[in-house]
């Protein structure tokens, strides 16, 4: 059997009848898909994430300057980002339990890799390839919480699995520094890309595809949950679209999904320019230990699980549905704290870690709300697809917080680090005003075989 063999999508099984056998069945495998994925994707934020914390002791021990490692940060961007749309589209025709569990695994093995280097050439060869095998994450993820779960609920268990990368980035910068102060900063990819291999064949056992899979219904048909009339009566059949179609009509001739892709570019920006270069920046303008800064980025990834859940829980109740409201109120609240993370001139550990706190719940709000707007904007058959071309835009703007903010502050200083993001947080606001009264309402694969 190839590897082709094992990503293909598995049959589905025998229909269940009995009602009550159904309800049971579904409680189990919402849980276990549930649980399996939110662990998954935190092993793929570890093992992303271990070489930005391990990025001080680079500096001291190796000799590189901010404009290196900048590099290698954009290169991690760039191949992610290609990543996570080519493998959306792959995707949405895979078997999912394989293609995440295989991905992680291969992070996992290149993370190892990189510990083993000490080269600026084979750093960016292994950190490029474990941002190839990256993006094979987070579209999964998004077809199965589509899959699993209906509109009117699906905001916040997004949001609860959303929570899972705060996890992941709340533990690792600690992690990694208790791990380089004793035992020095290779262990901190060492650690990381072992349990990523570990993990990896845990998702491979524990992870179904969809409903029909093991003989559900559909999500809507169970909950009696449907996004429009016209989907009501739906068959539960799977259509047989290929992928370039999903790409064209689900995607590319969505104009909603190129705004979300935009205003994502410059999101990711600011958002991985502070996770990136904040531990630095207090380490030089503040004089934090590493162990002080590494506890206020914990507090911007704690402020990211409360903001992801507060999101998630307006979006599905206050505004019914409707992503946008929040994700214009987030971003704007993104500009003010930004404001105090650049005035704030005490040293702190308390004032620093609660703005920290404050801009990690607004920024996680609309890094979730607009990968989820794509997947339910281009329906069920392209949401892979979407969340990865909308993550190919994000990732391209987290590129940009590499290399190029690396070279900002070289010459400008960090002053020029919080002018160039306060600007990128203004327009984040100006592309997501538009979308405020969009509701999701997928196109069904029906219409474009009608």
């Amino acid at each position: 059997m190839s590897v082709l063999d094992v990503l293909k999508p598995e049959p589905p099984s025998e229909k269940i009848t009995n009602e009550e056998e159904i309800k049971k069945r579904y409680r189990y495998w919402r849980i276990r898909v549930f649980y399996s994925m939110y662990i998954g994707y935190a092993l793929f934020y570890f093992t992303r994430k271990s070489f930005v914390f391990a990025m001080p002791a680079l500096i001291s021990e190796l000799g590189f300057d901010k404009s290196q490692l900048g590099i290698l940060g954009t290169l991690l961007a760039v191949s992610y980002g290609l990543s996570k749309f080519f493998s959306g589209v792959i995707s949405d025709k895979s078997n999912l339990r394989y293609f995440m569990g295989l991905g992680l695994i291969l992070t996992g093995v290149f993370n190892i890799f990189f510990g083993l280097s000490s080269t600026i050439s084979l750093f960016a060869l292994f950190l490029g390839l474990n941002g190839l095998f990256q993006g094979w994450g987070s579209p999964p993820c998004a077809k199965l919480l589509t899959y699993w779960y209906s509109k009117t609920e699906r905001g916040r268990w997004w949001g609860v699995w959303n929570t899972s990368h705060n996890i992941g980035g709340a533990l690792i910068p600690i992690l990694c520094a208790i791990v380089i102060q004793y035992f020095g900063w290779r262990y901190a990819m060492f650690f990381p890309g072992v349990l990523a291999i570990i993990v990896g064949f845990f998702l491979i056992n524990r992870l179904r595809d969809s409903p029909r899979r093991v003989g559900l219904p559909s999500v809507e048909k169970f909950r009696n949950d449907y996004p429009d009339e016209k989907s009501k009566n739906e068959s539960e059949e799977v259509k047989n679209i290929s992928p370039k179609e999903i790409l064209v009509e689900h995607v590319l001739k969505n104009k909603a999904i190129w705004i979300l892709a935009i205003s994502f570019f410059f999101v990711y920006i600011i958002r991985t320019a502070i996770n990136d270069w904040i531990q630095l920046y207090l380490m030089e303008e503040k004089g934090y230990t590493i162990m002080l800064a590494g506890s206020c980025v914990f507090w911007f990834e704690i402020g990211g699980i409360f903001g992801s859940l507060s999101a998630g829980w307006l979006s599905d109740t206050v505004f019914k549905g409707k992503r946008g409201p929040v994700n214009v109120l987030f971003s704007i609240g993104i500009i003010l704290t930004l404001l105090a993370l650049w005035f704030v001139s005490s040293g702190s550990l308390l004032l620093i870690s609660i703005v920290m706190f404050s801009f990690g719940f607004v920024i996680f709000g609309p890094q979730m709300l607009i990968g989820m707007a794509a997947a339910e904007l281009a329906d069920k058959e392209a949401a892979g697809t979407a969340t990865g071309f909308v993550g190919l835009f994000a990732y391209s703007g987290a590129a940009v917080a590499g290399w190029p903010v690396g070279r900002i502050t070289q010459d400008y200083g960090w002053t020029g680090f919080f002018v160039f993001l306060a600007v990128c947080s203004m327009v984040a606001v100006a592309c997501l005003l538009p979308l405020w009264g969009q509701q999701a309402r997928p196109r069904m694969a029906a219409e474009q075989s009608a």
